[in-house]
């Protein structure tokens, strides 16, 4: 594959990533997951043209943190959630007999529940997003460490401060304004830095 092949595939794919944000556009997160293939084809192909296995492992070890992250965090939230399930509900019905079946016809009485109730919910919540968090830290790491790679290798600038600009994004993300924004300006310069790729100069021939 050529480097223009290559640096249009991950410029579409960044733009796709930019806009997919956008409400109406996404379409469920088809659109980011569509770009984020573009842009790792890009990857695996620039790696091969300038010869640097970090472009994309590094690219692809980010990828692998956020997923994982992504499943801690999940199974945290789930069994947060399951395990104090039952003991609320009983609450909030103390009627109910035991069988879920029979909950569509039981009366709720929230009376009988204290901020006491609420909090392993709570703290289920907040112990997933703190891993989700931590891992988006760490998937940033490794994706900065990629684009480093990538703007040195092509002297193209934009890509090492899109890979910067990711990595702030997703330490600030607490601040959900300022990161999210971060993250998603990051995502249009990676689209930049792909579409103003130059090939390499030709090397001098020895004498």
């Amino acid at each position: 594959m050529t480097l223009e092949t290559s640096k249009t595939l991950g410029g579409v794919g960044a733009l796709l990533m930019f806009i997919g944000v956008i409400p109406f556009v996404s379409y469920y997160g088809i659109i980011e997951l569509i770009g984020v293939i573009l842009v790792f084809i890009a990857l695996y192909n620039l790696a091969g043209y300038y010869s640097e296995r970090g472009i994309f492992n590094n690219a692809l070890y980010g990828l692998i943190s956020g997923i994982v992250g992504g499943v801690i965090s999940g199974v945290v939230l789930v069994y947060a959630v399951l395990t104090n399930l039952t003991d609320f509900l009983y609450k909030v019905f103390p009627t109910w007999d035991g069988n879920w079946a029979s909950l569509s016809g039981l009366t709720p009485d929230t009376s009988n529940i204290s901020p006491t109730d609420i909090l392993p919910f709570v703290g289920g919540i907040l112990a997933a997003l703190a891993i989700l968090w931590i891992f988006a830290i760490i998937s940033s790491f490794f994706i900065r460490r990629s684009m480093v790679s990538l703007s040195a290798k092509s002297s193209v600038g934009l890509f090492s401060t899109a890979g910067l600009l990711l990595l702030i994004g997703a330490v600030l993300i607490i601040a959900f304004g300022i990161g999210l924004i971060l993250i998603w300006v990051s995502a249009l310069l990676l689209a930049i830095a792909f579409f103003t790729m130059k090939p390499q100069a030709p090397q001098p021939t020895p004498t």
